[in-house]
């Protein structure tokens, strides 16, 4: 599972480019665009090199280049043209095929060099919501598909994590926090690991003028109620991917009102997939679900407060 992969079927291929298998089959007659082996019962396998020549060759073809015109390239003019054209590129989808054919290519400096690009456009709210989530979410489809490795995952998500982290340090440095805002206390419960979600909201309400301690991973009900000794109130944040399990949810929330809600004026803010497996009937008011961040946002930062 955790090797990375160095074959691939032509529906991994299809996954990875968006390129339909049947216009794939047409490039591969028509242009020689790419040579793929064969198996022994006559099955299609594409390397890892034709992935990623595939993965460039789509990403001149999206942005307007003529497949005829990028068949008649030279195959090592190819990579830097297609640097030049994704860090010069304002279309969410190149930007994210971009950072696509980094992972691939196991690539920090085109990662890099995409991202800062990015910014000099736009800010990081916009790089996080435009592109580093739809990203994400078509990673996990390749990856559930085979398309890509758990180490091809792992290595895109540690430099977005690396990016969140910047933006972070630099907001905490820099910002000013207005002490009569309520501390929002954000956290993910045991045996969860999927930090993007909670890292962005930890910058997020930073970026707001709020108070945040964050306490990542997999934190368990009881070592909460020790936050008490600071203050009285909190407003407790945290982003349910995949834990607690849909049959065990509500059990969760009863644990969590008993011990750090009840006869308090705390609240939780729920975000995250497995919300969905919430019964509403007789939620605590103290339980907030928040399935966008405009509806987080236009609550606890409205416009004419907050910048």
């Amino acid at each position: 599972m955790n090797r990375v992969k160095s074959t691939f079927s032509i529906k991994n291929l299809e996954n990875l480019s968006g390129i339909k298998a049947h216009t794939l089959r047409i490039w591969e007659k028509r242009y020689n665009l790419l040579k793929p082996e064969r198996t022994d019962t006559n099955i299609r396998r594409y390397s890892l090199e034709s992935l990623k020549k595939l993965l460039n060759i789509t990403l001149l073809y999206n942005h307007g280049f003529k497949i005829s015109k990028i068949a008649n390239l030279d195959i090592d003019d190819i990579p830097e043209l297609v640097r030049n054209v994704a860090l010069k590129s304002n279309t969410e989808q190149v930007s994210i095929n971009a950072f696509k054919l980094a992972m691939i290519n196991f690539d920090c400096e085109l990662f890099d060099a995409n991202y800062e690009e990015i910014l000099q456009h736009h800010n990081f709210k916009y790089v996080f919501i435009q592109i580093f989530m739809p990203l994400m979410r078509e990673l996990g489809i390749l990856w559930q598909t085979g398309a890509i490795s758990t180490t091809h995952e792992h290595f895109l998500t540690s430099l977005i994590k690396q990016k969140i982290h910047l933006q972070t340090e630099t907001l905490q440095h820099n910002n000013y926090v207005n002490s009569n805002n309520p501390t929002f206390v954000l956290f993910l419960p045991e045996n969860e690991i999927h930090e993007l979600g909670i890292l962005y909201l930890n910058f997020l309400i930073l970026s707001k003028g709020h108070r945040t301690i964050f306490l990542g991973q997999s934190i368990q009900i009881s070592s909460l109620e020790t936050l008490y000794s600071y203050d009285t109130k909190f407003n407790f944040v945290t982003y349910l991917t995949v834990e607690p399990n849909k049959e065990e949810i509500m059990f969760y929330l009863e644990d969590f009102y008993r011990k750090v809600l009840d006869d308090r004026k705390s609240k939780l803010l729920l975000f995250g997939p497995q919300q969905t497996a919430i019964n509403i009937t007789n939620l605590p008011n103290q339980i907030e679900l928040y399935r966008s961040l405009e509806s987080f946002i236009s609550k606890y930062f409205p416009k004419n407060v907050f910048a």
